[in-house]
């Protein structure tokens, strides 16, 4: 049998748990072994078929005894991010058919509220839980329910401005909501910022027990005081637990505060969820647990194995894929990371800086070599957005590394930041169009849409890795407005590249190749089917041009002129949505021209589109090579 074929069986009491009923059934006692069996289980499945790792075995205890303790789906159980919740995917009612988690037409690799009853919330993106799960218990509130809402947050997902916003709101309404804490100091990359050093303090301050210790000393030697000194005293160590434990910071926002407790230990959890399951009123639970537990590699290089996409050895951790001798084509985010430490040595006021997402953005070359000009703001994209123009203010060039999905989340600074104050930010737009695996919530589909209708911002992609560079080189001397530079996840096209860069005159395209009837028009790397298909289509005689323009922002219009008077059809091509993308704004410019050719506008089309390998979803919506050369006979149908 093949590897990718391969379906792990589960143990003798994981398969018989096909929801958390049948979890109940179990004694306290059998709970260590079905922690046993879920770590293997999720261990098994990912060493075949991929997947995120590290942070489901961190919370396989934590898992288990929520279920045991909670009423799902009554109560309601809900999972910051998402990342950590194969666990409670195959708790829940999916364990035989896990192995198809992320793959196309599988299971959602994050929580999903279609996709399963126990789904409270669907979630991809970080710090959206406590808001989730407050709403949900004042719903409860209005309805006379005494139904349960917990909401599980990683100390990563902590550091986002949402979950301060909301634990200052449920605070203050005194909702019976619980928030656990998995405090793992990890996000991907290493946490960042005063957050981790306030919750590492209090987990390993030798400070505050040397304290508590003297205090102790002082009792002793006051015995003859009598009651009084020992009530002061007493008093004392009160004031300094608040003063010196992260239970002040949760208590100041009118959270009870318990722990922090070993987020591994699933009897000491279900009997810690047992009683606050009593408690009501807002509190916050704050566990200690290791990302990767039980998987002694992963525990080992945490960021390494936040997800694995290639099969591996379930013992060593080694790779199973077979060795390629073919060099293989960088990524496109390593080419920017690369081009930005090369543009940095030469200019000295670029600075950059990303949202939590070092590595996958890499950002991390830029801040080894240029420590004091690269900054990893943890989960905050409006503050890395504001951050940047703080810094273009100063006369700083700002690179601001970013996830298309992300920037999602600091709209509004974009626009009142940087784009209203004509502050020369670069964007560096990471992940644009479909991403794959990762589905719905992390797909690039709508920031030419979102940007486009903004003033004062220059929208391009690049063909290839050389023309990523030229447009970062560009970008990096021009200072009259922002520059958002989009490029897709995964590998360029593994060209050779100029060890120089050039500029790239803006807002103007090229002619790829001349043609006859047919100009297909692409924006970015998608370009690529544009040529597969030419290539096809030169079988049966059938010429078709190719420009590649660049820029959806300034429009190149003096190009497209041309395009209308030597062709009779127009076919534009992005990895973007159709609405308000790239050829919207094509068929803006053509709407006011009395003679036009016909135009067909190819890209993402108006609906949420599901996970899958990047080409199985152009394939399904129908912007890949197949697509185009189907489009382009159906255009000289009638020539």
């Amino acid at each position: 049998m093949e590897l990718k074929e391969y379906i792990p069986k589960a143990g003798p009491l994981l398969s018989k748990i096909d929801s958390p009923a049948d979890l109940k059934k179990l004694s306290a006692e059998q709970l260590r072994d079905v922690c046993d069996e879920l770590r293997d289980f999720i261990v098994d499945v990912v060493s075949v078929h991929g997947g995120h790792f590290g942070a489901s075995l961190g919370v396989v205890e934590l898992t288990t005894a929520l279920h045991y303790v909670y009423n799902s789906p009554e109560d309601r159980i809900i999972f910051d991010v998402g990342h950590q919740a194969y666990g409670h995917k195959i708790l829940t009612g999916r364990r035989d058919n896990f192995h198809t988690n992320r793959k196309y037409g599988g299971i959602s690799g994050f929580p999903k509220r279609s996709e399963n009853i126990h789904d409270a919330f669907g979630v991809g993106h970080s710090s959206t839980s406590i808001s989730a799960a407050l709403g949900m218990a004042v719903a409860n509130d209005l309805d006379k329910k005494d139904n349960k809402v917990v909401a599980v947050i990683g100390d990563g997902a902590m550091t986002g401005g949402q979950a301060f916003e909301a634990l200052n709101n449920a605070g203050a309404m005194n909702s019976d909501v619980l928030v656990v804490l998995n405090d793992n100091n990890m996000s991907i990359d290493p946490n960042i910022g005063a957050l981790k050093e306030y919750l590492a303090e209090v987990t390993t301050s030798r400070r505050f027990n040397k304290m508590r210790d003297e205090i102790y000393d002082l009792l002793g030697h006051f015995k003859s005081a009598g009651t009084k000194m020992r009530k002061v005293a007493s008093r004392l160590e009160s004031a300094m637990m608040a003063a010196l434990t992260p239970g002040s910071l949760f208590r100041s926002f009118g959270f009870k505060y318990y722990g922090p407790i070993d987020g591994h230990d699933v009897n000491l959890l279900r009997k810690t969820l047992e009683d606050l399951r009593e408690v009501k009123g807002p509190k916050l639970l704050h566990i200690v647990t290791v990302k990767g537990k039980g998987f002694a590699p992963a525990e080992k290089e945490q960021t390494k194995w936040h997800a694995q996409s290639s099969p591996f050895d379930k013992i060593t951790g080694a790779s199973l894929s077979p060795k390629s001798t073919k060099k293989s084509a960088p990524k496109y985010q390593d080419v920017f990371g690369d081009a930005l430490v090369e543009l940095a040595a030469e200019n000295e006021n670029i600075v950059s800086m990303t949202p939590a997402m070092p590595s996958g953005s890499s950002l991390w070359p830029m801040m080894n070599t240029f420590p004091e000009r690269a900054f990893d703001v943890g989960i905050a994209e409006q503050h890395a957005v504001t951050f940047a123009a703080g810094l273009a203010a100063q006369g700083k060039k700002a690179f601001c590394a970013i996830y298309s999905t992300f920037l999602q989340r600091g709209y509004d600074q974009f626009v009142h930041d940087v784009a209203i104050q004509k502050l020369p930010v670069v964007f560096c737009i990471d992940r644009a169009g479909v991403v794959g695996a990762d589905g719905p919530t992390h797909h690039g589909a709508y920031d030419v849409s979102f940007m486009r209708s903004i003033p004062n911002v220059i929208i391009s992609s690049p063909l290839n890795e050389q023309d990523l560079r030229d447009m970062m080189y560009t970008a990096s001397e021009y200072n009259d407005a922002a520059w958002a530079i989009r490029y897709p996840r995964g590998a360029s096209t593994g060209m050779e590249v100029r060890k120089h860069f050039e500029k790239m005159e803006i807002g103007k395209g090229i002619c790829i190749q001349e043609g006859e009837d047919v100009a297909v028009l692409s924006f970015g790397p998608i370009g690529k089917y544009v040529t597969e298909a030419s290539a096809e289509l030169l079988q049966e005689d059938i010429h078709i041009g190719h420009y590649d323009m660049r820029f959806a922002k300034p429009l190149d219009t003096d190009l497209l002129d041309e395009i209308c008077q030597n062709y009779q059809h127009i076919i534009t091509l992005e990895d973007g949505a159709r609405l308000g993308g790239f050829g919207s704004a094509v068929a803006e410019y053509l709407a006011e021209k009395a003679n036009k050719p016909t135009l067909t506008i190819m890209g993402l089309p108006d609906r949420i589109i599901e996970h899958g390998t990047q080409e199985e979803l152009h394939a399904e919506v129908g912007i890949d090579a197949k697509a185009l050369v189907e489009v382009v006979k159906q255009k000289l149908v009638g020539v």
